[in-house]
């Protein structure tokens, strides 16, 4: 390994979250936070994903589709050396441009955005603040955006998809007239973002629907003074040709080849979909360092697409997909699986000090790795919207969120000898469109007192960054509803539970949920506060690191209640005893969760990763599959098209599932808003008024139209 390499991969964190790199030079070479979700279609990338609750990583290769053949080598090399050094426990996944995974997408909440040249061409990623651009960027996808860099002309345009005109200082958004509702606002908080973190906050963002461009001339004339008079006729919609590798992951019929090149390694083919290498911890170090590059090969060889999904895995590093596909695959100490005995892979050693500030400033690919531009340990400022101006908030109620407010939060640190701020817009989930607006207002504001230095980042409800969570060291305190402003008499609950999740202060965080004891799941940690005292409730299948005794008002008198050993008063708090979710979660079997859509103009069935109760399309079906249930969801808006297919593809998912599923596995049918408790179980912080007040996708779509116009015509 040349020095060069050992210097990358020491500069590797152990802190969960996620880490880029790209190829340059046969190098690898950190991509800055403020650029992740960007990929040059000329270069190839390294992406190491670590999760909080446990030491399982994910890394991912990506391969540009005009990248080069060595760069291809190198990259393949890179992600061998860099799994083992984490000790060869991380799952590989190699994934081709504009065919990536959903596990994939999921990192990028955003979308990918492809952009044109690479490395080798000189090109460089995001200069915050640059405004010297000019680009045409074709969005497509729902739930999973991609978002192309495309000729600046009409000619590039179509009627079905949605194109964002890129100007540096403002950002035009044109929806074609065939384009959905959702379609549309994953396209904003694609603007957004690159508002957000390319411009810093300093961009101006206008909308333009495309069957009604009269009510919009101003933004209209900025779009033709780029591209030339509109022409009578654009080019129909094209459907996305991107195959459903999801829905054939669990469909396609697996089997195991053996192959030459060692009998302690395995390929496991699903029909083309996806290929799978297995690695036996017998296996020598070269057998293993050319399992990826065998199932290359592989592909070649069975003459299969070029973009064919591939996974590599160490003998007890295995996927969850991949035991998906044995009925009774077991793990450690156990016989099962390929007839021989598995341990807990080993990975490397998980760093809980923390953070050097110094060695963050001096190496500023570090602070990229942690997503942290420090240790959180600055100054903090936070203002609450109160009739629709700032108000301080007393530095007493740090931490503490109201869903019914909107805050500005200001947070200065030292760099270089230089005075840094970076300014986040907190987003209640029921706060007014007033708020939100007023919000990004004075945000304008109090960027402009400070002569434009902050960066800007918008925080919705739930969705909060590492970093946001680190300033409030662990004692961040999320309440569904109300507010804390001053002169609204909002009479306290008798009781509050919150649902506690984290592993460390840099990611705690205690969401409120209802005060019943149908919202206990036995799989997370709880907090029951009452006039009286706190009772700490834990499941019986986790215990936490952060027992959160520090919330206000439970001081001396907390008591940790074990799962099964409640005393009668506990109950009493709660309105008795009720039924809750007590599933323990398979991690051989994770829950799995599908979108059934026909909006494309053919059914498809497409895998969520990493899945939220956001997730949940009122336009669409969803297929939850628990292993011991599959639960079809329909939304409000869904068609009945749709639902018909949803029904079939489920019988048809269960009977051509490579485990040999039981085909008469219970298929539970229900609908939006009457979700049973086995449903919203497998969500974290269900919100059962989440679609009681208005649809939220259109709720959303609105606020954020109305936000992000005003003040555009100034700039036109």
């Amino acid at each position: 390994m040349s020095d060069d390499s050992q210097d990358a991969l020491r500069s590797i964190t152990r802190k969960p979250g996620l880490q880029i790199w790209t190829i340059n030079n046969m190098k690898m070479v950190p991509v800055p936070v403020k650029a992740f979700g960007n990929f040059f279609e000329g270069d190839c990338y390294i992406v190491l994903y670590k999760r909080g609750s446990s030491q399982s990583a994910d890394i991912h290769y990506w391969i540009g589709r005009l990248s080069s053949q060595d760069e291809q080598g190198a990259a393949a090399i890179f992600v061998t050396q860099l799994d083992e050094h984490l000790g060869g426990s991380p799952v590989q996944y190699r994934e081709v441009q504009g065919y990536e995974s959903a596990r994939f997408r999921s990192y990028f909440k955003n979308g990918l955005i492809y952009k044109k040249g690479g490395v080798a061409s000189g090109f460089n990623h995001v200069d915050t603040n640059a405004y010297n651009v000019l680009r045409l960027l074709h969005v497509k996808g729902r739930k999973h955006v991609t978002a192309t860099e495309v000729e600046v002309a009409w000619s590039s345009f179509n009627t079905g998809d949605i194109f964002l005109l890129d100007m540096g200082k403002a950002i035009v958004q044109w929806n074609g007239p065939h384009s959905n509702r959702r379609e549309k606002l994953k396209a904003v908080l694609v603007a957004q973002d690159i508002r957000d973190r390319e411009r810093g906050g300093r961009a101006q963002i206008g909308v333009v629907d495309g069957g009604d461009e009269r009510d919009s001339p101003e933004l209209m004339k900025v779009i033709t003074t780029v591209l030339g008079p509109k022409p009578g006729h654009l080019k129909d919609p094209t459907p996305d040709d991107v195959s459903n590798k999801s829905a054939h992951s669990g469909n396609a019929s697996a089997s195991w080849i053996r192959v030459c090149f060692s009998q302690d390694c395995y390929i496991l083919d699903q029909g083309g979909s996806s290929v799978m290498v297995w690695k036996g911890k017998q296996a020598s170090q070269a057998e293993r360092r050319e399992a990826l590059n065998r199932a290359v090969g592989f592909i070649k060889a069975k003459k299969y697409p070029p973009n064919t999904t591939v996974e590599v895995m160490t003998e007890g590093g295995e996927s969850a997909m991949f035991k998906h596909l044995f009925k009774s695959w077991k793990d450690k100490g156990q016989t099962k699986g390929l007839g021989t005995t598995y341990s807990t892979g080993k990975i490397a050693k998980v760093d809980q000090t923390r953070f050097n500030t110094m060695e963050l400033h001096a190496r500023p690919q570090l602070a990229a790795h942690h997503r942290m531009v420090d240790d959180a340990s600055g100054d903090v400022k936070v203002w609450r919207i109160e009739n629709l101006e700032l108000a301080e908030v007393n530095p007493r109620s740090y931490g503490q969120f109201y869903g019914g407010d909107c805050y500005l939060v200001l947070y200065t640190y030292q760099r270089a000898g230089q005075q840094r701020y970076i300014l986040y817009m907190w987003q209640g989930r029921r706060a007014t469109k007033d708020e939100i607006t007023a919000c990004a207002y004075q945000a304008v504001n109090l960027d402009n007192k400070y002569n434009g230095a902050p960066v800007q980042v918008r925080v919705v409800m739930g969705k909060e960054p590492q970093h946001f969570l680190a300033i409030f060291k662990g004692k961040m305190i999320i309440y569904e509803g109300g507010t804390s402003r001053s002169g609204v008499d909002t009479p306290e609950p008798p009781i509050r539970l919150f649902q506690v999740r984290g592993t460390t202060e840099f990611n705690t965080k205690a969401t409120e949920v209802p005060g019943r004891a149908s919202s206990l799941n036995s799989n997370d940690v709880f907090l029951l506060k009452t006039d009286r005292l706190c009772y700490l409730w834990y499941g019986k299948v986790r215990v936490s690191l952060c027992l959160m005794c520090f919330l206000q008002g439970c001081s001396g008198d907390e008591r940790v209640v074990m799962e099964g050993q409640e005393p009668a008063e506990f109950w009493v708090a709660l309105g008795g005893k009720a039924p809750y979710m007590f599933s323990v979660m398979n991690p051989l079997h994770s829950p799995r969760l599908f979108e059934c859509s026909n909006q494309t103009g053919r059914f498809r069935m497409t895998e969520v990763d990493d899945f939220a109760q956001d997730d949940l399309d009122e336009e669409d079906v969803m297929l939850l599959d628990s292993w011991q249930e599959i639960f079809l969801w329909v939304g409000n808006f869904a068609n009945q098209k749709e639902t018909k297919e949803a029904w079939n593809s489920a019988q048809e998912y269960l009977r051509m599932h490579p485990a040999g599923r039981d085909p008469d596995t219970p298929i539970i049918f229900i609908k939006q808003g009457h979700e049973p408790l086995t449903f919203t179980g497998w969500f974290n912080a269900w919100d059962p008024l989440k679609w009681s007040v208005s649809p939220s996708a259109e709720r959303a779509a609105c606020d954020i139209k109305s936000t992000v116009q005003s003040g555009f015509n100034g700039f036109v």
